[in-house]
């Protein structure tokens, strides 16, 4: 590779090759630009984010399991122990169990007839086609699934996530599908996987459906805040470290970054925020929108630890090219980590953090509540009456 000196790395080209692997390429043929983030993101994934004492939490957004980035690039990895947790758009979760289902998506031109796929009943999301009975049939299997008498409570998304993936997976076991979906991968690998918007996607839909007819499922919000947290602080908390892999933005990145705040900010516990930041995007940030928000902003919030800005990535790029180039080079240059398992151990963890927030919250409010004129809850009771 390359020696740096004063001014920086030395671009060095060399001719490709036949026979050139994907992290030889990273290494030695992307040299600038946002082909070098691609490779500083890679870089810093194998080196430094993939080590036993760092949790990875994975975000994702966009329509990324469709084109089959889900068995093709998300279960390696988590197999193999590089990725501890998720915050996933309901979308990617409910359309990565179609093929796990026995059903067949299509890739085709993003220039057709629109009018046309819609009198033949087939769904398109820009390149990739399928026909609409493949959602009547897997809204079918979900509803079946979840009017199961251990889906009748109140849940995290967590654990209706893990619920369905036991499913899932022992479905793709009796069809002897070669797919492994998300929710299959991570249930047996114990990650917890979470939505931040579980009402907006067809999951939601269909418990919200199903509560017409009297069914008991429902998400718990609350919970799944408290969980994120709650592994959040444990990882820092125990010597480690944090680090959030965000491909897109949207709900999703907020959810993950919002862990920080919710333990200085609203428990009152001292904390500096998350180690490693790299995101994957499209979006930018003179929009002002949370998915083009940038690391050094990020930290103004206590999101990002402001002395690992420096191992903090943004690369603009479609995430369908970055993510298979990302996994194959940390598949190749990082080793196996062993399975945190943070779903079994979620009880332990939320009982953590309730011990610490129970010794650093009382007296953060008294010295937050107090205000000239009497508290700011006297204060608000008096100009209301007012």
């Amino acid at each position: 590779m390359p020696e740096n000196n004063q001014y920086g790395r030395l671009l060095d080209p060399q001719p490709i090759e036949k026979g050139l692997t994907v992290a030889d390429m990273v290494d030695n043929h992307l040299f600038a630009y946002n082909a070098a983030r691609l490779r500083e993101a890679s870089q810093l994934l194998a080196r430094k984010v993939m080590q036993k004492d760092v949790t990875v939490g994975m975000t994702l957004s966009g329509a990324l399991t469709p084109t089959g980035l889900g068995t093709s690039a998300l279960v390696p990895l988590i197999d193999g122990g590089y990725i501890d947790w998720i915050i996933s758009t309901g979308a990617n979760l409910y359309h990565d169990i179609h093929r796990s289902l026995g059903f067949e998506l299509f890739q085709t031109s993003p220039f057709t007839d629109d009018l046309a796929l819609r009198e033949k009943h087939v769904i398109r999301i820009y390149d990739i086609l399928f026909d609409q009975e493949v959602l009547l049939k897997s809204d079918a299997y979900l509803r079946e699934v979840m009017k199961l008498p251990e889906f009748q409570k109140r849940m995290s998304t967590s654990e209706l996530h893990n619920r369905l993936g036991k499913y899932v997976r022992e479905r793709e076991k009796v069809l002897g599908i070669k797919y492994r979906s998300l929710l299959g991968a991570c249930y047996e690998a114990g990650v917890p996987v979470y939505t931040s918007s579980p009402g907006d996607s067809t999951i939601g839909m269909n418990v919200a459906g199903l509560q017409l007819e009297g069914n008991k499922l429902g998400f718990d919000p609350e919970a799944d805040v408290n969980e994120t947290t709650a592994i959040v602080y444990n990882a820092k908390h125990t010597g480690g470290k944090s680090a959030v892999l965000i491909l897109g933005g949207g709900s999703p990145k907020n959810f993950i970054l919002q862990t920080e705040p919710q333990i200085q900010e609203i428990l009152g516990i001292p904390e500096k925020g998350h180690d490693y930041f790299i995101q994957v995007t499209d979006a930018r940030a003179d929009t002002g929108g949370l998915s083009g928000a940038t690391p050094s902003e990020a930290m103004t919030w206590g999101k990002v630890d402001p002395e690992q800005l420096p191992d903090s990535i943004v690369c603009y790029l479609d995430s369908t090219v970055a993510v298979p180039v990302m996994a194959a080079y940390v598949l190749e240059r990082a080793e196996p980590r062993p399975l945190k398992r943070l779903y079994d151990r979620r009880a332990e963890l939320l009982t953590g953090l309730g011990e610490a927030a129970a010794r650093f919250r009382p007296d953060r409010d008294a010295s937050h509540v107090e205000s000239e004129g009497g508290t700011m809850i006297g204060r608000t009771l008096l100009d209301d009456k007012q």
